[in-house]
């Protein structure tokens, strides 16, 4: 049973920064995309960060970008994300997410429960 659990959000100042971790068991995810997706009150989910596991290879949302960075560790297999200059408007539920197919929101096999963060002051 694939499990992907999340960690780290939490309250922060607007400028601040805050890194979430996603745990990943029950399966081998060297083929996987992982990444996080987010969602505010009231809007639709959003694709921030994802990561290619066996090449490393990364990709953004615009709004994210030089800001945030995702990253994994192979041997933990767990994927982070260090979110760097927080901005209110990054205040949602963020969720881990693995895809077989890729890191586009209809290629999502398996999602997390998700961890709050919030950015006000």
């Amino acid at each position: 049973q694939v499990q992907l659990v999340e960690s780290g959000g939490g309250l922060v100042q607007p400028g601040g920064s805050l890194r979430l971790s996603c745990a990943a068991s029950g399966g081998t995810f060297s083929s996987y995309a992982m990444g996080w997706f987010r969602q505010a009150p009231g809007k639709e989910r959003e694709f921030v960060a994802a990561i290619a596991w066996g090449t490393g290879f990364t990709n953004y949302a615009d709004s994210v970008k030089g800001r945030f960075t995702i990253s994994r560790d192979n041997a933990k297999n767990t994927v982070y994300l260090e979110m760097n200059r927080l901005k209110p408007e990054d205040t949602a539920v963020y969720y881990c997410a693995a895809g077989d197919r890729g890191w586009r929101y209809n290629e999502i096999d398996y999602w997390g429960q998700g961890t709050q963060v919030t950015v006000s002051s």
